[in-house]
């Protein structure tokens, strides 16, 4: 449906004369109201069932925390590089684990803070944290605690226009609310997001917040990182997820071209419908995606685990290095040694029989400082990213 009275624009001038127009979105919910009906309709049943099944795979995973772990890594590669780093999960696992030198510092490190932020967000719905303006303001002050954007008001809403696409105000894509208008918006939307005016169903909730924070761009940078970010500490803090294994990235980045012109409609045309249709479309491709990955990670470290098992006397200090890897899936010598509790020697003989077993690969080609990769499970994480 399209609606005609979707916001309205505010005339701003900047220096030089040039004259532009912000918009301001009308507070959610849209009216008039959403047309849930038909194939909308059966779209966001299917979400459901599927973020059910997903829901359902974590009680059935032996470890599911080694799934998630696994999984917020891959989110924090995936979102930050839409935003333009150039950095991959095999370079995130190489960063944390102190065990590498020259990567792009200042992109991993982006990635690194992504995944401080992911946790952090997580940590506080979970305790019962309200998701709000408050919240935000904290998960964007960790988000950009150092590299690029770190003197971008960090951890606070923009006091300044900010615009997306083109080089300036003047000709971009589309401007967002005028700084002083953020405050208001913003605190419309928390309302919304605690049911103000009246209850809106989870799903449609995630989806409408998260196109209402992209259109009013609150902070001057980040702002597509927590936005995507939104839609899991909704799903969270709601019950429909008890784990936060879902995550719209690879979907935003598959469908660039239709996310950004669909989120552009909302504001030319109101056309909620679309984009809700586009939203539960990813949420139900997203999680069959995540509960087929759980599947095969475990189908992996099951079969590895019964080759070492037929390894002879040699297995038992393999299995407890393997283990390491499950959560450490790039470790030195050192490494293994220091987390599985072996001697040094001990370690490097179980990471050698791992070698001849092919369930991990070295990946230096020295001979000192060596650092071997548990490249089936690195290689099903990373795809798409």
């Amino acid at each position: 449906m399209k609606r005609e009275n979707t916001g309205e624009y505010i005339v701003i001038s900047r220096a030089g004369g040039e004259v532009c127009r912000a918009f301001v979105p009308k507070p959610l919910p849209p009216q008039p109201p959403l047309e849930l009906t038909g194939e909308l309709r059966e779209k966001t049943d299917q979400a459901l069932i599927s973020l059910g099944r997903l829901d359902g795979i974590s009680t059935l995973l032996p470890d599911p925390s080694l799934f998630l772990y696994m999984y917020v890594r891959k989110e924090a590669v995936l979102s930050s590089q839409i935003e333009g780093t150039q950095s991959s999960l095999s370079d995130l696992l190489l960063y944390e684990s102190d065990e590498a030198l020259g990567l792009p510092l200042e992109d991993v490190g982006e990635v690194s803070n992504y995944v401080a932020a992911l946790n952090y967000g997580l940590k506080r719905v979970a305790e019962g944290f309200p998701i709000s303006n408050r919240l935000f303001r904290e998960i964007h002050r960790i988000l950009l605690r150092r590299g690029r954007g770190s003197c971008q008001a960090r951890g606070e809403f923009r006091r300044s226009q900010n615009w997306i696409g083109g080089s300036r105000p003047g000709n971009a894509l589309y401007l967002p609310p005028p700084a002083d208008r953020v405050p208001d918006c913003m605190s419309r939307l928390e309302k919304f997001l605690h049911d103000q005016p009246s209850r809106t169903p989870v799903l449609i909730k995630a989806a409408l917040a998260h196109g209402q924070f992209e259109s009013i761009h609150p902070f001057l940078d980040g702002n597509g990182r927590v936005g995507r970010l939104l839609v899991t500490l909704i799903l969270c803090a709601e019950g429909v997820l008890r784990q936060p294994l879902l995550y719209l990235s690879l979907y935003f980045k598959r469908h660039r071209e239709a996310y950004y012109n669909l989120l552009q409609g909302l504001r030319t045309e109101g056309e909620w419908e679309r984009w809700l249709g586009f939203f539960m479309e990813g949420l139900t491709e997203t999680a069959e995606s995540a509960v087929a990955t759980a599947r095969k990670l475990e189908a992996i470290l099951e079969r590895d685990r019964r080759v070492i098992q037929g390894a002879g006397k040699a297995a038992g200090s393999a299995l407890r290095v393997h283990r390491v890897l499950e959560k450490s899936p790039i470790l030195s010598i050192g490494t293994a040694s220091r987390k599985s509790k072996v001697s040094v020697p001990t370690a490097t003989s179980a990471l050698k029989l791992l070698e001849k077993l092919k369930v991990v690969k070295e990946i230096t080609g020295k001979r000192r400082g060596r650092l071997f990769a548990y490249a089936r499970y690195i290689k099903l994480l990373s795809e798409g990213t």
